[in-house]
């Protein structure tokens, strides 16, 4: 944890955006596999967590607005319960960790709500995505489990968004060890990936660098030589010299602070001609996004910048072809980069996406586009010092996808198919880094893991 003011400085200055009535958070609780003493492994909600701090299953808080109250509910370990997880503290100790003094059972919990709508207050809630918490909210509030998130307290949502987006100096550094972790495992994986290898043992190692250094990973895995399929969590092939494959992966730091990079590599240790040709286009575009940040630029137009770097470089190569501003314009690049340039990250590796990126990625002067491939930008808005956020540009030839496009003749002024049938074998490339916005710029965050093509094919050459 981190120490006890940082806490009640956050909680602080929530409570200056809030007018009125009660906060509720729900920590999250343990979930099965299979049978009750069987769970996954345990993730705690990362907003309990902002504010709280507290990393264990079973814990509700509540801060009173008008009363000026932080509560923390949670119960005490019974005997028999220590004699399985061994003495704990109790939950007082717990909750001072964090600076909160109050502290009662989970028992009271409902009560106290109760109580409070008996008198006409309001209970403002985030979003939940766990159907447990939903059926939990349900028995507290008396709202349908169905309906919980139509009656999430916009005004918590925007307060809590506005106020996570923006990472402090010891929440960067968070980041940046789970970046530092990232690192191994994207060197580790260059240099142990060998033909004749199925790619479920390189993401087995990845995962187990990720445990051994970290809370382990971020998301699944990400690793295939079919790097055409955006998340592809199919591990069954078996790995060829001249494949190419995606490495995107992550860790999280022991404060569940997350890392998202991705690498492509070549499996060989060596890039063919077509494969660096592809590789540069890339890269040219992800550095010119990274360079285009700064506050005050909606992230919307760096989208469409590397867009159109992408574009320009795939009608050097014949690929496409007429007027690229106007091609970008109408998404016939999008055939090739079907997704949007990056997302927030910081708690979450989708940081604040049980949100809805509507309610943050989004506002009154950017409205989100229904056009294929922009309308999957997650994050559009300006950019503020602060915001953590990653740049990942990719090129894919998806042979569904082409042949579909191919047949309604969609875009012919300016995607060359003739020339793109070679291509229909080809893979993806994705390359993704962690960004900070600073004042005046910004900072890709962390070790800088190799990139270039040289840089790439030194280490992938290198087999342990």
């Amino acid at each position: 944890m981190f120490s006890p003011k940082i806490y009640k400085e956050r909680r602080n200055e929530l409570k200056k955006k809030i007018k009125s009535g009660l906060i509720l958070f729900l920590g999250n609780d343990e979930s099965p596999m299979n049978y009750t003493d069987n769970t996954y492994r345990f993730r705690q909600d990362s907003t309990f967590l902002y504010y709280f701090g507290i990393d264990e299953p079973n814990f509700a808080a509540i801060i009173d607005i008008d009363e000026n109250k932080e509560l923390i509910f949670g119960n005490d370990f019974t005997i028999d319960e220590i004699i399985w997880m061994g003495p704990q503290k109790t939950v007082k100790q717990k909750a001072s960790r964090c600076g909160v003094k109050q502290t009662y059972s989970m028992s009271e919990l409902e009560n106290i709500l109760k109580n409070a709508l008996s008198k006409g207050r309001k209970i403002h809630f985030i979003p939940q995505y766990r159907h447990s918490n939903m059926i939990k909210l349900q028995i507290l509030l008396g709202i349908d489990a169905t309906r919980i998130n139509d009656y999430a307290s916009p005004e918590l949502i925007k307060a809590v968004a506005e106020q996570r987006a923006v990472k402090s100096r010891e929440e960067i550094e968070e980041i940046e060890k789970a970046i530092s972790i990232a690192y191994e495992m994207q060197v580790s994986a260059m240099r142990f990936t060998k033909p004749g290898m199925i790619e479920k043992e390189i993401a087995g190692f990845i995962e187990g660098i990720a445990i051994s250094m970290g809370n382990g990973l971020s998301f699944p895995v990400i690793f295939s030589k079919h790097g055409e399929t955006l998340h592809n969590h199919y591990y069954g092939n078996k790995l060829k010299a001249g494949d190419i494959v995606v490495n995107d992966s992550g860790a999280e730091s022991f404060l569940h602070y997350a890392s998202d990079i991705t690498r492509t590599f070549p499996v060989s240790g060596k890039f063919s001609q077509i494969q660096k040709e592809i590789y540069e286009i890339v890269l040219l575009a992800q550095l010119t996004a990274i360079k285009s940040i700064k506050p005050g630029v909606s992230y919307k137009d760096i989208h469409l910048k590397a867009s159109t770097v992408i574009a320009e470089g795939l009608k050097a190569l014949g690929l496409m072809k007429g007027d690229i501003k106007e091609a970008v314009k109408q998404g016939a690049h999008a055939l090739f980069f079907p997704h949007g340039l990056g997302h927030l990250l910081g708690l979450d590796v989708h940081d604040l996406e049980n949100f809805g990126e509507n309610n943050f990625g989004y506002d009154n002067k950017i409205k989100r586009s229904s056009q294929f491939g922009l309308k999957s930008l997650r994050y559009a808005k300006a950019l503020v010092p602060g915001i953590v956020i990653t740049v990942e540009p990719g090129i894919y030839f998806i042979p569904q996808l082409i042949e579909k496009w191919e047949a309604e003749k969609k875009f012919e002024e300016f995607i060359n198919y003739q020339r793109l049938n070679l291509y229909k074998n080809f893979g993806g490339i994705r390359i993704e880094d962690d960004i900070l916005v600073t004042n005046n710029g910004s900072r890709i965050l962390g070790k800088p893991i190799p990139k270039s093509i040289e840089e790439i094919e030194e280490v992938a050459s290198n087999k342990i």
